[in-house]
């Protein structure tokens, strides 16, 4: 026997968190420039001391970035897509970009008075 699953919800979206919002695009572009430190040590300074220090920061940036997508799109104030290009991305350019989405979506759907 098996249970019947559960339909997703319907219904109107609730509104858009904007505390949330801003800290996946602070986190987003401190880690993006992070990422650019990064690949400068890597690729042109060859330093495998800072390498290693900064690659695991990184990581965790990019875990806490794909966290709050997660957490977000859970709670239904976006949909599953910025969890998945942030994944893509490897965080910080995924973060930005649907961060520049939804806040142009949330202008186009506020009411005119």
């Amino acid at each position: 026997m098996t249970a019947a699953a559960e339909p997703a919800p319907t219904g109107p979206r609730p509104p858009l968190d904007r505390r949330l919002l801003r800290w996946i695009l602070v986190l987003g572009i401190a880690d993006g420039i992070l990422l650019l430190v990064l690949i400068f040590f890597a690729f042109v300074h060859r330093s495998d001391s800072a390498v290693h220090l900064l690659g695991p920061i990184h990581g965790i940036g990019f875990l806490i970035l794909l966290g709050l997508t997660v957490r977000g799109a859970s709670d239904r104030q976006w949909g599953w897509w910025f969890p998945a290009i942030v994944l893509v991305t490897a965080g910080p350019l995924g973060s930005i970009v649907g961060d520049v989405v939804l806040r142009r979506q949330a202008v186009a759907v506020q009411p005119v008075t």
